[in-house]
């Protein structure tokens, strides 16, 4: 029994291994890729580019922009920067060092990212509405694109903290005004809530992004990101400031009144609290772990008992078609199934456009909906399972990735490690969220959560052993041939 079990692990290691492409060679793909050979195809414009020459500064200054503007701006602004966030990650791509001799950070995190991307392309070959599966496809790659831009330049650290840091004011003042609209009140905007509950009168704040369910999904990873720097800022100033900035989030968050959004900050706290127990080697005593779980469990079942709106709030969940918003989210996914099941390979096609010219076909009841009010199922219908496998691939990968890099920072006791812990954070809460709702898809979210994958992909391809690694290979495989 023993040694068959000693046998086993070393092939459930491996399989791990083989499924996060942690092992995963990318030097004989780059040398034998006829598209790798456009880096650093015109590397002489750097030396005699203005431009190019203050690269980091302007990557900074776009990707700055793009995050302090978001909650504040409209979806065509947001757009244009993300172009221009786009063209200028493609210059820096053709004019980065001498071609084949620059360190391009690919990792496989990117290759997944490449094939999710081109499923949906061919998924466009089988949508009933190709014109507005290709405008959704357009607007996928601007996002794809946002997140190669933000990983080249997130391999800096002075850049990712200056990024991270940036993104954190910017959330303190939307939480600000969203804890003024919960003093003084607020207008709905909607109806948020079913009318004929003992809820409908509490305020619902939504700052300045017009949405409690977007605002609570854009405070997410402000929340996990404020926490991580309480640990990762050094002097007492900025600590105490990020010990403000989650409380203010946090509190924000919960005014929301978005039971989306209370799902996703607990999973994420919890999410939080296991990683940082590990960082800390606090798993050597026993009694951690249940400590953990059972004081937020215990927190949760005080605040049902003793807060009245959040009891109501919470007991709606398991009202099911009781309560009006469950009722429209159960016919949407009843729907849903059915465009499913006639296009259960490829799917529809990319984007909520392509969506909105199906969905009436097969919706029973009078009412629209944007999207099928569920990320997994959006995945499905957009891009049918095979997209789906892919996408749930590329998050294996990604969270492979990002444990060894926490291994990785964890010995060397670098303070990144909380970063790259924020950012597991942000994804596992995002994700949750996405369970009942598609504000993931709106531009101040969807570019927050490949904000964190790209937080993960950065790190990974700044190890400094990568590059010597891959140079050690090439050298042993010239040997072997002499």
């Amino acid at each position: 029994m023993d040694s068959g079990s000693v046998k086993a692990r070393p092939s459930i290691q491996t399989i791990w291994q083989q499924l996060t492409l942690s092992q995963l060679s990318l030097s004989e793909w780059r040398g034998a890729s006829w598209l790798y050979r456009i880096v650093g195809m015109f590397h002489n414009w750097k030396y005699g580019s203005w431009c190019l020459q203050h690269s980091d500064a302007i990557s900074l200054w776009l990707l700055g922009l793009f995050f302090g503007l978001a909650p504040f701006v409209s979806t065509s602004l947001m757009s244009v920067l993300l172009v221009g966030c786009a063209g200028f990650w493609f210059l820096l791509t053709i004019a980065d060092g001498e071609q084949g001799k620059v360190r391009s950070g690919l990792t496989a995190i990117h290759l997944l990212v490449m094939l999710f991307w081109g499923i949906s392309v061919v998924s466009i070959g089988t949508s009933p509405v190709k014109v507005a599966a290709i405008k959704g496809l357009a607007k996928l790659t601007l996002y794809l694109l946002l997140f190669v831009f933000m990983a080249r330049v997130l391999r800096s650290r002075k850049l990712r903290d200056w990024l991270i840091g940036i993104y954190l004011h910017v959330s303190l003042i939307v939480s600000t005004y969203g804890i003024r609209q919960w003093i003084f009140g607020a207008e709905p905007l909607a109806t948020w809530s079913d009318p004929t509950s003992e809820f409908a009168d509490v305020t619902r704040v939504y700052s300045y992004l017009r949405n409690p369910n977007l605002l609570a999904g854009y405070l997410i990873p402000a929340i996990a990101f404020s926490i991580m720097a309480i640990f990762a800022w050094k002097r007492r100033g900025p600590k105490f400031l990020a010990a403000v900035m989650a409380v203010i989030n946090t509190a924000c968050l919960i005014f929301t009144f978005s039971r989306a959004g209370w799902i996703a900050l607990v999973v994420m706290l919890v999410s939080i609290a296991l990683l940082i127990g590990y960082w800390l080697h606090l798993y050597k005593r026993a009694w951690v772990l249940p400590a953990i779980v059972g004081g937020m469990v215990g927190f949760i079942a005080l605040s049902v008992i003793f807060v009245p709106p959040v009891r109501s709030r919470v007991l709606s969940i398991f009202a099911m078609r009781g309560d009006s918003s469950n009722n429209f989210r159960m016919n949407v996914w009843t729907s849903v199934f059915q465009m499913i099941k006639d296009r259960p390979i490829l799917g529809i096609g990319p984007g909520n456009d392509a969506f909105n010219l199906v969905y009436p076909i097969y919706s029973k009841a009078r009412f629209t909906a944007l999207g099928a009010y569920s990320v997994p199922l959006e995945i499905i219908v957009e891009a049918g399972f095979i997209g789906f496998a892919c996408f749930n691939w590329l998050v294996l990968v990604t969270f492979g990735q990002a444990f060894e890099q926490l291994n990785r920072l964890r010995q060397a006791n670098d303070r990144q490690g909380y970063w790259l812990i924020a950012a597991v954070a942000t994804i596992v809460g995002l994700m949750f969220q996405g369970l009942f709702d598609t504000v993931w898809y709106r531009p101040q979210v969807n570019s927050l959560w490949w904000f964190a994958v790209a937080i993960i992909a950065g790190i990974v391809a700044s190890q400094p052993t990568d590059f010597l690694t891959e140079s050690r290979e090439s050298i042993a495989q010239q040997t072997d041939k002499a």
